[in-house]
């Protein structure tokens, strides 16, 4: 091979490493701009999620519980009604965070003078450091209760069973997953839970923060300016690859 061959092959073999470059650095534009899109996307959501609870704690105008729970409609909404807790089984949900401190949800059982059963959030209590599950005794007799109708907690990829009956015979959840329990529980759950309004003397430590365990708003767009951050840079550097001045 002569040298004029030797020095058109280089160069080929330039312009297709240049090439192959430019076409990754496309794809990672590309792949930087759909994160940050969704970002935002997650962002937009919690937004109005905040805001109608927002609203529906201004105005707490309480609907009827048995009429709101029936009901397949989303939202939120302020409720109050009367019904009794079903003695068993109680419902923890593992791997919840308050503060510093990581403990589980009790959920109870609660029948409505009429309506579907629906779970009501009790409130958090910690775990000790061998993980010993505590004693849950749910309110006796008649209750008034009154609180947020909300969808239950969002729980991400749905890993594994959804719930494990322990020995005691309170069942540990994954997640909150109401078809599960509706079959496991052999009863038709209601498809949004009871959040216990805090001012009422029953349950334990608890709130209406409806983004527990997860990132607020905030968060989401501080990362997404990091992705479309990630997406000028690559673009940058790609500009600056192909039009900089070759060497001879």
């Amino acid at each position: 091979m002569d040298d004029v061959a030797i020095i058109r092959h280089g160069r080929w073999l330039v312009v297709r490493v240049r090439l192959a470059l430019l076409l990754l650095a496309l794809a990672l534009i590309a792949a930087f701009v759909s994160l940050g899109r969704w970002q935002l996307q997650r962002a937009g959501d919690k937004q109005q999620m905040l805001d109608a609870v927002a609203e529906a704690l201004e105005r707490k105008q309480a609907q009827a519980l048995d009429s709101v729970a029936a009901s397949t409609n989303g939202g939120y909404v302020w409720v109050s009604g009367r019904g009794r807790f079903r003695p068993a089984p109680v419902l923890l949900l593992d791997n919840q965070r308050r503060g510093n401190q990581v403990g589980v949800r009790v959920f109870g059982l609660f029948q409505p003078t009429r309506g579907p059963t629906l779970l009501v959030d009790l409130g958090w209590l910690p775990l000790s450091g061998d993980r010993r599950l505590p004693r849950i005794d749910l309110p006796a007799g008649e209750q008034a209760l009154a609180g947020l109708m909300t969808p239950p907690p969002s729980s991400g990829i749905a890993l594994g069973p959804a719930y494990v009956v322990t020995d005691s015979g309170q069942w540990l959840l994954t997640r909150v997953d109401t078809s599960a329990l509706s079959e496991g529980l052999q009863i038709r759950l209601a498809p949004r839970i009871l959040r216990l309004d805090p001012a009422l003397p029953l349950g334990y430590a608890r709130d209406l923060d409806v983004l527990p365990n997860t990132l607020p708003p905030e968060r989401h767009r501080g990362y997404a300016l990091q992705w479309f951050g990630l997406a000028l840079a690559v673009l940058l550097l790609a500009l600056i690859f192909a039009f900089r001045r070759r060497q001879p």
